[in-house]
């Protein structure tokens, strides 16, 4: 009988230790997916804003959206997709955004992105400026499943960095 009970107890380990390992692995996945798609939602706002697709530099954000710009007053959802839409609109500039992902971190539903923004604004009649913009931005997992990034800080740092 004891000889049963030590194959049983020697399954019932090996089943265990079986579980946890594919658990591990499928948190991994997970965590691997989630970055990608935060990735991807912020290569497909690069793309939207850099061709002047205004209706679309909103998609990024959550309506909860608070974000801070150094010296800046805090801006909600509404107001900086109204900024960012009246930038877009503006016949005197052109802008363009370059996007350096420095990390993601994504634990459960809340994903943080260490970043570096650099903005080219190239007024019709001038040259062009550039200002470096790091920043961090933490995503949420929406209802939908899609991320959007609910807060984010930024400052401008001298260029270059």
């Amino acid at each position: 009988m004891s000889m049963k009970r030590a194959q049983a107890g020697a399954f019932t380990a090996a089943f265990l230790a079986l579980l946890l390992s594919a658990s591990h692995a499928s948190a991994a996945d997970s965590t691997n997916a989630a970055q990608d798609q935060i990735r991807a939602e912020l290569e497909k706002w690069t793309r939207d804003f850099n061709s002047g697709a205004a209706s679309e530099v909103c998609s990024l954000f959550a309506p909860d959206l608070i974000s801070n710009f150094r010296g800046e007053p805090e801006d909600t959802y509404n107001s900086l997709c109204a900024n960012l839409q009246m930038a877009l609109a503006d016949p005197a500039k052109a802008y363009h955004y370059d996007l350096e992902i420095k990390e993601i971190i994504v634990s459960g539903d809340v994903g943080v992105v260490r970043l570096v923004w650099t903005l080219k604004v190239r007024p019709k009649n001038g040259s062009e400026q550039t200002k470096r913009e790091p920043g961090l931005d933490i995503f949420r997992r929406q209802p939908d499943g899609s991320w959007k990034i609910s807060r984010y800080m930024a400052y401008e740092a001298p260029y270059p960095m």
